[in-house]
């Protein structure tokens, strides 16, 4: 029995020991694929782990692809979520609180792309003001979703995702002692 286990089982082109992407926890493992009874139907389960939140989560098999439960990006759709950093900031003039939300949805949405825009919007040099608490948590919780898929696609270290991370929004545009002029530009732009 114990040798029938260490061969990875698959359900929907999804395997264990595969990393994926569950919208609103990020990146995850695939540790089995179990069966349950519940209210007397039986029923498949993946079970995901996400070591660095030490949580382990059970998906339905038939709800993974209506949740949104993904494979990890191609190396390409990557790279394209790291040019995006580069580019300037899109931040819209409407209250905060709707701000937040939007990013939130972002980063919970699972789209790396998403994720990125808001690192994007939402990253700050040391010559640029001061980000409030709720932008700079906003900011930490995409980053930390965007590294820990870069790092699982690349197969590097965390550490060196968020270096990279970095490396590319320091490739966008400077943002810095202009920061009092910016509000002049949106204005210009609109």
């Amino acid at each position: 029995m114990a040798g029938q286990q260490k061969k990875p089982m698959q359900r929907l082109g999804f395997k264990t020991g595969e990393y994926i992407v569950y919208p609103a926890h990020g990146v995850g493992q695939i540790t089995a694929i179990e069966e349950q009874e519940v209210a007397g139907h039986k029923l498949e389960l993946f079970v995901v782990d996400f070591e660095k939140d030490k949580m382990r989560l059970k998906v339905p098999v038939a709800k993974a692809a209506s949740i949104g439960m993904r494979k990890l990006a191609e190396t390409d759709y990557v790279n394209k979520s790291l040019r995006i950093l580069q580019g300037r900031a899109r931040v819209k003039r409407t209250m905060w609180s709707r701000r937040a939300q939007e990013y939130d949805a972002k980063i919970n949405s699972g789209d790396l792309i998403a994720i990125s825009e808001v690192v994007r919007d939402l990253y700050r040099t040391e010559n640029q003001p001061e980000q409030s608490y709720s932008e700079r948590q906003l900011y930490e919780a995409a980053l930390d979703r965007m590294a820990r898929e870069v790092s699982a696609v690349n197969k590097l270290s965390e550490t060196e995702a968020v270096q990279i991370i970095e490396t590319n929004l320091n490739k966008g545009p400077r943002r810095g002692p202009k920061a009092d002029n910016e509000e002049d530009e949106k204005d210009a732009a609109a």
